[in-house]
């Protein structure tokens, strides 16, 4: 549905991935090679799906994890993913490329608790600006991506032209005017922006790329020296997202991050790279009782989410299986979702013989 609706090189944005997009195929993948292990007669009526993660009770194990660009998908943009999350009771997130403020975002989550996916810049009065602000929308939780301090080699991006404002391809334009509706439909809706850079960066001057953006705007110089920095100022839930080594998760921990999201980027950035699951075990023996451990990447299905949870995870961010939905229907795409997936959570559960997400164990598990 998202296909049909979107121009190719929206759709590309979304479903692309880098280089030869392996690491992406791998994510799901990785999941299909571990089987589950039920037990039966354990008496399954009610099934409690609640997790706590960084100090916010959610109703459910999985997030919709922060990405960027929302209103180019659809209209609503982040506007329907905060208010899905808020009817279901669990975290969602807000890019810095975010195109609707912190502050309204926030406000249309109906309580449900936010994060705020941070890039770090070069421009260090932007960084801490940036963080004051979202201190004062009231985020509970700081997300600094560091697997992104330059942009990946996204070839369908690179053939389309795709980038902010567009600078397309002819190719790219082609594809634009055979989906007249969506044109149509974005100019009648208020212009596109980026809430939270928009009064620091200009990005309409010039045609910027995502990767453009990524490799001038963000401080390749970043260091555990800056990160140590900004969780004191933070002074709350801190995470990193893009944490795959088990030295880097211990060193998260030492430094006072609450949190961490094993990640690929969607298989967005290092082709080749591991995937979050297969890395999971071991940074859980490794860091598990001193801070909350996350994963995302190539998650599809309730079984996968069992998967994570089993082998130690505390909850399980959404991507992909969340913007296609917004991308084919705005808010109620993401309700569906979300509630398709709550089905299939305590459905597998019963079937697991489990009454609550505690009871998920590497019992529970076999590789092949």
């Amino acid at each position: 549905m998202a296909k049909s609706r979107l121009p190719g090189p929206i759709f590309d944005y979304i479903d692309g991935a880098a280089d030869d997009e392996v690491t992406y195929r791998r994510n799901t993948a990785s999941f299909e090679r571990c089987d589950l292990v039920p037990n039966v007669l354990r008496g399954v009526d009610n099934v409690d799906l609640s997790v706590i993660v960084m100090g916010q009770k959610l109703a459910l194990p999985v997030y919709c994890s922060p990405t960027a660009l929302q209103r180019l998908f659809h209209h609503q943009g982040e506007r329907a993913v905060a208010a899905a999350t808020g009817h279901c009771g669990t975290l969602f997130g807000v890019s810095s490329l975010g195109t609707v403020s912190l502050e309204e975002a926030r406000r249309l989550g109906a309580g449900a608790p936010a994060c705020y996916q941070f890039y770090f810049h070069k421009d260090r009065g932007l960084n801490r600006a940036m963080m004051k602000r979202a201190k004062a929308a009231g985020i509970e939780v700081m997300m600094l991506t560091v697997d992104s301090i330059t942009g990946g080699n996204r070839e369908r991006d690179k053939r389309t032209g795709f980038s902010i404002p567009f600078k397309l391809t002819l190719g790219g334009m082609l594809q634009f005017a055979l989906k007249p509706a969506w044109g149509i439909n974005y100019l009648a809706h208020e212009s596109f922006r980026l809430p939270q850079l928009d009064e620091h960066v200009d990005m309409g001057g010039g045609a910027m790329s995502i990767a453009q953006y990524f490799t001038d705007m963000l401080d390749p110089t970043m260091n555990w020296g800056d990160v140590t920095q900004m969780v004191r100022e933070w002074g709350g839930q801190f995470c990193l997202k893009g944490v795959m080594s088990v030295a880097d998760a211990k060193r998260a921990a030492d430094i006072g991050c609450t949190g961490i999201v094993l990640s690929n980027h969607g298989g967005r950035q290092l082709d080749g790279s591991r995937t979050a699951f297969d890395q999971l075990a071991e940074i859980v023996d490794a860091v598990g009782d001193r801070i909350d451990v996350m994963i995302d990447g190539g998650v599809q299905r309730g079984t996968h989410v069992l998967k994570a949870l089993s082998l130690g995870a505390r909850a399980v961010g959404l991507g992909r299986y969340y913007l296609f939905p917004l991308a084919a229907a705005g808010q109620a795409g993401v309700e569906r979702a979300l509630e398709l997936m709550r089905a299939e959570l305590e459905r597998d559960m019963k079937l697991m013989g489990c009454t609550s997400i505690a009871q998920l164990t590497r019992a529970n598990l076999r590789f092949r």
